[in-house]
C-alpha cells in the first residue's frame, strides 16, 4: 500500500521510518526536504506539495508543530482537500485542538473524506521503537479497518470515540503531566530545603505508594465508580498530612502554592463534614463545578484492569 506522511520532525521522521520497516511504501513532504533524505534513500517518494501526496496515497499521516499547521496542510492551498479522491483517510498525529479537528472533519465529511484525530504518546524515543500509544477519534470502522498502519507506528494504538476525542485525551494527558511536574518541583523544593538529600529523598518516595502505582490507575477505584466510603484512608488524616505540609513550607520560607491550593480543597470538603470519607472524596467538588456526576459501572474499570493490569507495589490507595 502507498501512505503518504507529512510532518518529519522528530516525531514524524520516526514515526514514517517505522511505516517503512512495516514493508508499506511511503510518499512524504516536509517543509524541509533535508529531513526526508534517509527515508528516500529507503525508498520513498518526495512530493513537492500536500496536494501531491493525496493525489498519490488513499491513506495519509500527517504529525505536524500544531492546529495552524496542520489547518494549512489539510485546507490550504495545495493542500490534502485539493488532492484527496473520495474515501481517502487522513489521521492526524498531531496534537491538536479538538474543536479545529471537529470543524475540519465536517468539511471533509461533505467531500467524502474520512478524518480521524490519532495524537500519539511516547516521546522521541517511544517513536523511535515503536512504543506509542496513539489515541483514535472518529469513525471507528475507519479505525479498524487502517488498524494494521497504526500499528505499525506504535504498539498501543486505542479507538477513544468519536472524533476529537483522540485530541482531548492527549490533552488532559499532557496537562496532567505537567501540572503534576509543577507539584513535584514545590515538593522537592520543600524537601531539599528540610534537610533531605535529593538523592535520598527522590528514591524514598520511589518506594512509596504514589512512587509504585501509575499516574491514572487511582482513579479507578473511587473516581470513576463514584465510591468513597468506607474510606481507604480517610479524609481527616490527609488533611492533617497536608497541613503539616504546607506548615513546613510556611516555616522553611518555600512557596507552596500548588499545595496550598490542594489544601483548601481538603478543606472544604472537611467542611462539608466528609471526613471520615475516603481522602479523594475532595474530586468530587471539582465535579460538582462542572456539573458533572461520574459514576461508570465497576465492570468496566475491571476490564481494563485486566486488560492492562497495575503495576505490583505497596496499596495505592493508601496516603
Amino acid at each position: 500500500m502507498q501512505v503518504g506522511f507529512i510532518g518529519l520532525g522528530i516525531m514524524g521522521a520516526s514515526m514514517a521510518a517505522n511505516l517503512q520497516k512495516a514493508g508499506y511504501k511511503l510518499t512524504v513532504h516536509d517543509l524541509q526536504r533535508q529531513n526526508a533524505s534517509a527515508h528516500l534513500a529507503a525508498g520513498a517518494q518526495w512530493a513537492a506539495t500536500p496536494k501531491a501526496v493525496a493525489e498519490a496515497c488513499k491513506v495519509v499521516f500527517t504529525s505536524l508543530p500544531g492546529p495552524s499547521e496542520f489547518e494549512a496542510v489539510a485546507l490550504g492551498n495545495d493542500g490534502l482537500a485539493d488532492g484527496f479522491a473520495k474515501g481517502s483517510v487522513l489521521f492526524d498525529l498531531t496534537t491538536n485542538a479538538p474543536s479545529l479537528v471537529r470543524r475540519l472533519h465536517r468539511v471533509y465529511a461533505e467531500r467524502g473524506i474520512h478524518l480521524l484525530d490519532a495524537p500519539v504518546s511516547g516521546g522521541p524515543a517511544g517513536a523511535k521503537s515503536g512504543r506509542l500509544a496513539i489515541w483514535v477519534g472518529g469513525d471507528k470502522a475507519i479505525f479498524e479497518k487502517h488498524k494494521k498502519e497504526l500499528d505499525a507506528i506504535g504498539d498501543a494504538a486505542r479507538y477513544i470515540g468519536p472524533i476529537g476525542a483522540g485530541s482531548v485525551a492527549k490533552l488532559v494527558h499532557n496537562c496532567a503531566g505537567y501540572a503534576i511536574q509543577t507539584a513535584l518541583a514545590e515538593v522537592f523544593s520543600m524537601g531539599i530545603k528540610g534537610g533531605v538529600e535529593p538523592v535520598a529523598l527522590w528514591e524514598a518516595v520511589r518506594s512509596g505508594a504514589q512512587g509504585r502505582s501509575r499516574t491514572f490507575d487511582r482513579l479507578g477505584d473511587r473516581f470513576l465508580i463514584n465510591s468513597y466510603d468506607p474510606p481507604s484512608f480517610a479524609l481527616k488524616l490527609a488533611h492533617k498530612d497536608m497541613r503539616l505540609a504546607t506548615e513546613l513550607g510556611r516555616e522553611l520560607g518555600v512557596p507552596m502554592r500548588i499545595a496550598n491550593l490542594a489544601y483548601a480543597e481538603l478543606t472544604e470538603a472537611l467542611n462539608r463534614g466528609w471526613e471520615n470519607r475516603d481522602s479523594r472524596s475532595p474530586m468530587l467538588l471539582q465535579l460538582e463545578r462542572s456539573g458533572l456526576q461520574v459514576e461508570v459501572d465497576p465492570g468496566r474499570v475491571q476490564e481494563v484492569l485486566e486488560r492492562d493490569p497495575p503495576f505490583g507495589g505497596l496499596d495505592p490507595k493508601r496516603g
